[in-house]
């Protein structure tokens, strides 16, 4: 339980979903509870995505308090995410534990090395967000979102920033971009589980129940109070943070699963 503290609150304070903690305890109180091996990186993921939905709200509606969440990149980037999110789970599904995490880590790795390289440079980008270039990103975060359990923004942030979204704003937004992705995956999870006939423990194909409703009202409080937080820290110490953060993340993983 403690364990949601966390994951509410750097969801609130980075504009994540939470999945980026939530999925790997999720993974090792399921492994703990000797759950199918075969399935144990699904249930994880589809367990998160379930969770992040009700936690993305919260933060959502804060970071919209303080205007940091722009309407309009939903309306079109939003819908090429959906999409990917709906390719990537069909994808996921079809994987096995093993590669699924690392899926996960490469992914982690890659994106946090990108914001720490970045970290420094505050200047407004003069890039501008074409539709061709929605779509493509939308279909790649959406896709890539979807067998990691989390809300993408570890890609919309940065994304974002690049096409002229400050750090606080492209935060806000991803969290909004989040939610969508939350929902698309926890419905894909839930029938791709269902289909395959997993029969899981207390679970509604790759969701289980007993962790939601644990995780939920700790997860929606303290994402609030992280993303209060973030309109008060410096920008560029955010972006440091948020690099380090899913370096920590990777890190755990490879001593995990690595034997490093």
């Amino acid at each position: 339980m403690s364990t949601a503290f966390p994951v509410g609150f750097f969801a609130g304070l980075f504009g994540i979903g939470g999945g980026l903690i939530t999925v790997p305890f999720l993974f090792f109180i399921f492994e703990a509870l000797d759950i199918n091996k075969i399935y144990l990186m699904h249930l994880a993921v589809g367990t998160s995505f379930a969770i992040i939905i009700p936690t993305s709200m919260v933060s959502v509606y804060t970071h919209n308090k303080h205007k940091s969440v722009d309407q309009n990149i939903l309306k079109t980037y939003g819908l090429f995410v959906i999409i990917g999110v709906m390719l990537g789970t069909t994808f996921a599904a079809l994987m096995k534990t093993k590669s699924l995490i690392i899926f996960f880590t490469i992914v982690v790795f890659i994106l946090g090395t990108y914001l720490l390289l970045n970290s420094n440079d505050q200047k407004i980008s003069k890039n501008k967000f074409k539709l061709h270039f929605r779509i493509i990103f939308g279909l790649i975060s959406g896709f890539i979102s979807a067998p990691m359990g989390i809300g993408g923004a570890v890609m919309n942030v940065p994304i974002l920033k690049y096409f002229g979204y400050p750090i606080k704003r492209a935060i806000g937004s991803a969290a909004a971009i989040g939610f969508i992705i939350a929902l698309c995956g926890a419905i894909g999870f839930c029938f791709s589980g269902s289909l395959l006939k997993t029969n899981l423990p207390l679970s509604i194909g790759f969701i289980n129940i007993p962790a939601f409703l644990i995780f939920i009202p700790i997860t929606m409080l303290m994402a609030r109070v992280g993303a209060n937080y973030a309109h008060k820290i410096d920008k560029t110490k955010l972006q440091v943070f948020f690099g380090i953060f899913l370096y920590v993340v990777g890190t755990i993983f490879i001593y995990r699963y690595a034997g490093l």
